[in-house]
């Protein structure tokens, strides 16, 4: 029959009771009601009975076939036609053109109603007499047959012209067509014979691969009905070309369908992230392991076993400039596992021991300052911090030098940071909220956000542009900034290292964190601070450590073809790893613990803290914070060096503004990792 829709396999029985119902309820179809005229010229009805005493496979009845050569009547099988969902139809129903039981029949024998049409009918009539609801399954059909349309099934066949590629009848046959009940035996039976009805009349280049396959010989040595057969992978209708991206993206989840394991830890790799996105450019299943060919790793012709892992890897690694400019494969390549987990430990020992360290590192940093940002909130607000804070005088007990020589301090303010380290703070926080927003969204791409936010840069390649380019410039600011401290440090002859003046930690700040937990339960006074306190020191040190960490695995990741001239393969999947659990810390951390300390303490508020846009504190704030720093200063005469005047009302409203979007910036992201961490869980 023209215009058939194909393979309707994965639909239940209850489709048929539906159409036969439908058949005797509504269309005129059903019964061949036209008064037709034998030999003798006698008013007859012709029945089904009748056709099959011709179409019974005798081959005594010749007609004119292809090319005016006589071929045999065609043949309809009793036996399966009576368990057909057409049974109780008569030939003549779809057989329009037939008027008569004539030898050979007259008239427009060649008039078929095809299934198209007689569904797509079947369910206009339900929708217009309201009966949807009843005969559901029609309407399942006819969303079968929309799929089938924009198929290569259904395109206009290249050598015949006058027929598609695929119709209904060549997958299902019209006479005998009936898939048997979900868990029924012969549902299995008609499950395992998919890849001979595909294969044998179309496809017999790709049977032929299949039957050497993992998955062939179980379904047709060992008749295993779990193994994957064709509509597993290219569905039953809505068929596609494996060209598109869209077949690309879904290959993923089929195999999945199956391969649950597999895919989760193949999602949490840099291939797995990009796919999740809706981007089909890197290696997906069959890129590793073939499609019709698949054979299982220890089988030396398989393209994953480890003498051939290093030429399937260069298919895309090649160096070539057509394919994204990826460098060669190196021999390093060979022992990367794109399936690794971190639970278990025998097999893949590396992430066991690099996730164990990750996740106490997370929970022990954040387990610390969360209680310790909490207690301090209480204790702040217990004190009777509401929307101001009002200090009760515990800092003006620890002044030695409270009153400034002539008054010059009068409407001044104390200077804490250069431009130079406001310049690099404001360019650091920019930076770092592109970095978490574009890594983000690859360690979290199978959220709703990552899909919009990645559309909206441009797509997967850009937004990896603009993390390098991030990366680069916060490794660039660092290293200058680092290189200007450190020259001026090593060309001061009265710094020292371990000083009030040094950001580097010491004593004093380990029983400043004591003394301040005796504050917060209320067991002592609130400890003084000299020129860095010791959350600021952690902030300070937090950069080289995320530079450190951070910055080394994404250069690493960066440079692929260079790592594994020196290391294992295993070592892509720790660095994978570390950079996305040491970039969510930063984070959490970052919009958290440091906007508390900053911004949204009592003592604080109402937000923002404008000191590191405007560089100068009023000195009464400066004298509260930092006390032991302002009486140093007092002590020495060099107060007056940091006396500044005020910023101007713009240069503060501005500095507002900034801060404000800074801390809305921070806050959004920190939402959407959250959501990103809570849809992993």
């Amino acid at each position: 029959m023209a215009f058939l829709f194909s393979t309707i396999y994965m639909n239940s029985a209850k489709l048929y009771s539906w159409l036969l119902i439908a058949f005797m309820s509504m269309s005129p179809l059903v019964y061949a009601n036209d008064a037709t005229v034998d030999q003798k010229g006698a008013s007859t009805k012709l029945d089904n009975a009748d056709c099959l005493k011709c179409h019974n496979g005798s081959k005594d009845i010749k007609v004119p076939g292809a090319e005016d050569e006589m071929r045999s009547l065609h043949a309809i099988k009793k036996l399966g036609y009576s368990k057909s969902v057409h049974a109780e139809m008569a030939c003549v129903a779809c057989h329009t053109g037939i008027k008569d039981g004539s030898k050979p029949h007259t008239g427009e024998v060649a008039k078929t109603t095809g299934c198209v049409q007689c569904h797509t009918e079947l369910w206009a009539a339900a929708k217009q007499n309201k009966q949807t609801k009843d005969k559901p399954r029609l309407g399942v059909v006819v969303d079968n047959i929309e799929a089938y349309k924009s198929t290569f099934h259904a395109k206009q066949n290249v050598d015949d012209p006058t027929r598609v590629n695929a119709s209904c009848d060549d997958c299902h046959d019209t006479h005998s067509f009936n898939v048997p009940p979900q868990g029924s035996p012969d549902r299995t039976s008609w499950h395992l014979t998919i890849p001979n009805t595909c294969g044998e009349s179309c496809h017999t280049d790709q049977l032929e691969e299949y039957a050497t396959s993992i998955h062939g010989k179980k379904v047709l040595d060992e008749h295993n009905p779990k193994a994957a057969v064709c509509i597993d992978c290219h569905t039953s209708h809505s068929i596609t070309s494996t060209s598109r991206e869209s077949f690309k993206l879904d290959i993923v989840q089929a195999c999945g369908g199956c391969h649950a394991e597999n895919l989760k830890s193949y999602s949490e790799t840099f291939h797995g992230q990009v796919n999740a996105l809706g981007y089909g450019y890197t290696a997906k299943c069959y890129n590793c392991h073939g499609s019709h060919g698949i054979l299982p790793p220890s089988d030396p012709e398989s393209k994953v076993h480890v003498n051939n892992r290093l030429k399937t890897c260069q298919q895309c690694h090649n160096g070539k400039e057509g394919w994204q400019g990826l460098q060669n494969a190196t021999p390093g390549f060979v022992t990367f596992a794109p399936h690794a987990n971190t639970h278990d430990f025998e097999k893949y020992p590396q992430m066991w021991i690099a996730s164990k360290f990750m996740l106490s590192l997370l929970a022990g940093v954040f387990a610390f300052f969360w209680v310790h940002s909490a207690l301090w909130y209480y204790r702040e607000y217990k004190d009777g911090c509401r929307v101001f804070y009002n200090p009760k005088g515990y800092t003006e007990q620890h002044l030695r030098a409270n009153v400034l020589m002539k008054g010059e301090a009068k409407g001044k303010q104390i200077r804490r940071f250069s431009k130079l380290v406001r310049a690099a703070h404001l360019i650091f926080a920019l930076v770092t909220m592109t970095l978490i927003m574009t890594g983000m969204l690859v360690f979290y791409a199978d959220t709703d956000w990552a899909h919009t936010v990645v559309r909206a840069l441009g797509g997967a390649k850009i937004a990896g542009i603009i993390h390098r380019i991030a990366a680069s410039a916060f490794l660039g600011i660092f290293i200058a900034q680092l290189i200007y401290v450190l020259n001026k440090l090593l060309r001061s002859k009265t710094f020292k290292w371990f000083g009030p003046d040094s950001l580097i930690p010491n004593w004093q700040d380990l029983k400043d964190i004591i003394g301040m937990f005796k504050w917060f339960f209320g067991k002592g006074e609130r400890p003084i601070f000299d020129r860095w306190t010791y959350w600021e020191k952690f902030d300070f040190w937090a950069v080289f450590w995320g530079v450190g960490i951070i910055g080394s695995s994404g250069l690493m990741l960066a440079f692929p073809h260079i790592t594994a001239n020196f290391l294992p393969g295993w070592m892509f999947n720790v660095l994978t790893l570390v950079h996305g659990e040491e970039a969510f810390l930063a984070a959490v951390f970052l919009f958290t613990v440091h906007f508390f300390n900053n911004h949204f303490r009592p003592d604080k508020f109402p937000p923002p803290d404008v000191v590191m846009f405007t560089g100068s504190v009023p000195v009464e704030e400066f004298k509260r914070e930092h006390t032991e720093h302002y009486n140093r200063l007092v002590e020495s005469g060099e107060l007056e060096k940091y006396l500044v005047d005020p910023p101007s009302g713009k240069m503060k409203d501005a500095s507002k503004i900034l801060g404000l979007t800074l801390i809305a910036i921070g806050l959004t992201l920190l939402v959407l990792v959250i959501i990103g961490f809570v849809g992993n869980i």
